[in-house]
């Protein structure tokens, strides 16, 4: 198996999913009590959230770094966020990145699907970084229209979800904000923040919900058993 180094903390909660469905992922392929050798280094998010994203690289580096001094054959940033340095990162440490949008990207044309609404953090849905990521498959991309709406998922993912907080209302507004997306359009849904699906699903839509989290997972699992 290779070896995988997870940057993690970006948040804890969704760290926890990334653990859980990488080993599960593993052992459904490998079977007995095979799991997945892997390394996290998990970031404190504060520090993040101090600095700003856009100012993050150096932190989110210095983890990189650390993983490709233990042995990691690559690096898996457990974030959509977090990709806003994904290139740059690899083409530093030069380690594959295992990029989320991508994977998401391939899973959604799989299943013929052109034009996608997308929820994720006020920089993933407002910064180009992720939805070129998209483009590059001819996809076409929406996102909330309404600045406050997005601030709003901006808020929410930050001070609820973020620590683990599941508010009711919150899900109500979530789903509001998709139905509007699908309104104008929308065939599928990118959940494109990995605390997201701890709130929504796809058991609370008809058309199709590409949870970020879950593909991301596949992927790796596949590159780990790969030869």
């Amino acid at each position: 198996m290779k070896k995988i180094g997870l940057v993690g903390g970006i948040s804890w909660v969704s760290t926890l999913d990334y653990y859980k469905f990488i080993n599960e992922g593993v052992n459904a392929r490998l079977g007995g009590l095979n799991a997945a050798e892997c390394m996290i280094y998990s970031l404190n998010f504060g520090d993040i959230q101090a600095k700003g994203w856009v100012n993050s690289f150096e932190l989110l580096l210095k983890a990189c770094e650390h993983l490709k001094n233990t042995g990691a054959d690559s690096i898996v940033l457990c974030a959509n966020t977090a990709h806003l340095f994904a290139d740059e990162l690899q083409d530093t440490i030069q380690l594959p990145i295992l990029h989320i949008g991508t994977e998401t990207a391939k899973a959604i044309c799989k299943a013929r699907f052109k034009k996608v609404g997308l929820l994720g953090t006020k920089f993933t849905m407002e910064m180009d970084f992720y939805k070129n990521k998209l483009r590059e498959y001819g996809l076409e991309v929406l996102v909330p229209e309404q600045q406050e709406t997005r601030d709003y998922i901006q808020h929410t993912v930050k001070e609820e979800l973020g620590v683990g907080f599941i508010n009711p209302e919150t899900k109500t507004n979530y789903i509001s904000i998709v139905e509007d997306l699908i309104s104008h359009g929308a065939e599928c849904i990118i959940l494109g923040c990995t605390e997201i699906p701890l709130l929504i699903s796809q058991d609370d839509f008809k058309i199709p919900v590409f949870d970020t989290t879950k593909i991301h997972c596949e992927a790796i699992v596949e590159y780990i058993v790969s030869q």
